[in-house]
């Protein structure tokens, strides 16, 4: 982070007024009391700086795009590049013999389509209120919806940002919990909310997945990770449902008994490897950190 880097971040604040602020304060404090020691930044919108044009374009006027940098930027880079690598460790293969699915599901999801070690598309957008049903996110949402709205209820633009950012997801459909372990314990219980949240989470997942099987048009495997998809046999397999169209079938035993761990789920027959890969965004910030400082080469 030397002083042309921190002068581009502050320039970014309004593209991130909610996270570049707390990181550069963070940063000046550390300048301060260890002034002699190097400090790196690692942006999770950085591995989607691959994406063709196509991908992070919106459909408004170009112009807002050339003007006020309006484009898909996406997030949970470190994730989904984390566990691609590791995908990759465990089946031997190397960048250019691998298109994965990278699907991180906590309380903030995103989807990632990658091909041959890049990132060719993925969720999240201009903000991570884009695409998937989240915690107490929204995810995808007709614009007009947002308006009308605001109209009817009389809402400011923060009080508009707060619903769909806090009040939305899972937390507002069910009327409970943004946290999927609560609601699949009241789906046992027969609560129909819950159920209706968790149905609509997996079959957001589920046409995310089929959408990426189309952009990549080869698919190697499909890793689940974070929080929900790391522990959730139930969103795994829901999610999974209906993509033997694909060559994509679950092995219910197996997806039953990982949980938390390194694993296949997919079945014996299944096309497609189906992983489940704990995220290690800590260690691949350490490891950038390490490159950056040292001037080693980022690996192929």
């Amino acid at each position: 982070m030397t002083e042309p880097v921190v002068a581009e971040i502050r320039e970014c604040i309004q593209l991130a007024p909610l996270h570049n602020p707390h990181n550069l304060r963070g940063y000046q404090v550390c300048r301060e009391l260890l002034p002699e020691v190097p400090q790196v930044a690692v942006f999770d919108t950085a591995f989607h700086q691959s994406m063709p044009a196509e991908a992070y374009i919106y459909g408004l006027p170009y112009v807002l795009y050339r003007r006020h940098q309006i484009r898909r930027y996406g997030f949970h880079g470190t994730s989904h590049r984390f566990v691609a690598y590791r995908f990759r460790q465990l089946f031997q293969l190397k960048r250019e013999e691998a298109n994965l699915i990278t699907c991180h599901l906590g309380n903030g999801c995103s989807i990632c389509a990658i091909e041959k070690g890049q990132s060719i598309d993925t969720s999240m957008g201009f903000t991570p209120l884009e695409g998937l049903v989240m915690g107490s996110r929204s995810g995808d949402v007709d614009p007009a919806v947002i308006l009308h709205v605001m109209a009817k209820e009389e809402l400011s633009i923060h009080e508009a940002t707060t619903l769909l950012n806090k009040h939305s997801g899972l937390y507002g459909i069910s009327g409970i919990s943004g946290d999927m372990r609560e609601l699949q314990e009241e789906m046992k219980a027969g609560n129909p909310r819950a159920k209706l949240a968790i149905d609509i989470f997996c079959y957001r997942v589920r046409k995310y997945i089929g959408a990426y099987c189309a952009a990549l048009g080869k698919v190697d495997g499909i890793i689940f990770t974070g929080g929900i998809g790391e522990n959730s046999a139930l969103v795994r397999a829901k999610s999974c449902e209906r993509l033997d169209f694909f060559g994509i079938t679950i092995d219910s035993l197996l997806n039953e008994k990982t949980l938390h761990s390194e694993g296949l789920v997919s079945s014996s027959q299944s096309k497609v490897n189906v992983a489940v890969i704990p995220t290690n965004e800590e260690l691949l910030i350490a490891r950038d950190t390490v490159r950056t400082v040292l001037g080693i080469p980022h690996p192929n």
